[in-house]
């Protein structure tokens, strides 16, 4: 979807150092991906200590125990 924006130049030149991306395009993708990401993460969060759940993480990683 082509869509004109007015982002200051600066701000636009610091994320492409920051993200190590070469174009502008690419940068609006990671920063709109990052704060969607971001987003969830906060919504997943509200339902922390409220779940339940009985997993051996040594099993699920494949680790053997040492004991």
């Amino acid at each position: 979807m082509r869509t004109t924006l007015d982002i200051p130049e600066n701000l636009i030149k610091d994320a492409m150092k920051a993200s190590h991306v070469h174009t502008k395009t690419q940068v609006i993708i990671i920063a709109l991906k990052d704060l969607v990401r971001k987003s969830k993460i906060s919504e997943l969060k509200k339902f922390k200590g409220k779940i339940e759940i009985d997993i051996d993480m040594d099993a699920v990683r494949g680790r053997k125990c040492r004991y």
